[in-house]
């Protein structure tokens, strides 16, 4: 008869496992409620992307780069460019804009396309090794870096814009007045400071004021035109 009763009272495997069903049916549940979560953030992301892409008329590839890009990296990419001496490899490093202002140069200074972009529209490439870069500055898809002019002893401003998914110089977009710099660069504002502090010495000149360009304004290397075959 003790042996009967044990057996009553010990579960059965059948209860032994709702047991265990029902303790893990609250974690089920939390980890289904994360992925739902998750879900509505990503369609959250994704419908404030579309919606911003839709209203100012870029691309989902202009407002995030593909590759975690930034202008330095941009300007190590065309420096190398400008040295492997490839028009094409120069050519991928600028914007859209940039390459129609380069058309534009070739032709109305009857200067082959090869020329026009031999240095990528800045005295910065002169330099034989990487020159400085510092002072990345971004704002939306449009960036700026100062790189040290090394064969004029002092720094240029380059602008940037993201396109395609990756950043490029946009000496066209400069000159076209649709870019928009994301803010004034190291070497302007030292320069003012500078004034600011001792206004008895010389003016320190800083870069020309633009109501486009907010003082970004590199050296662009224009191509002379070539000498007329007679």
């Amino acid at each position: 008869m003790k042996k009967d009763s044990e057996k009553k009272e010990s579960p059965s495997e059948t209860e032994k496992s709702a047991e265990v069903e029902s303790d893990n049916t609250p974690k089920a549940s939390n980890r289904r409620m994360v992925v739902i979560l998750v879900l509505i953030l990503l369609v959250l992301a994704g419908g404030g992307l579309w919606y911003y892409s839709s209203k100012t008329g870029q691309g989902i590839t202009d407002i995030i780069p593909i590759t975690g890009d930034s202008p330095t990296k941009a300007y190590k990419r065309l420096f190398a460019a400008v040295k492997s001496k490839n028009t094409e490899s120069i050519k991928a490093q600028m914007t859209k804009k940039s390459i129609d202002f380069a058309g534009m140069a070739s032709q109305r200074n009857n200067t082959p396309i090869e020329k026009v972009f031999e240095n990528g529209f800045t005295a910065t490439t002169f330099s034989e090794t990487l020159p400085t870069i510092r002072d990345e500055r971004i704002k939306d898809n449009m960036g700026a870096v100062e790189v040290w002019n090394t064969k004029e002893s002092k720094w240029e401003d380059l602008p940037f814009i993201l396109e395609d998914g990756a950043w490029k110089l946009a000496v066209g977009d400069l000159f076209a007045g649709t870019f928009v710099s994301p803010g004034r660069g190291r070497d302007s504002l030292e320069k003012e400071a500078a004034n600011a502090l001792d206004p008895n010495r010389g003016m320190i000149p800083a870069p020309a004021p633009n109501s486009n360009v907010n003082n970004t304004q590199p050296q662009i290397i224009k191509p002379k035109p070539m000498p007329s075959v007679k």
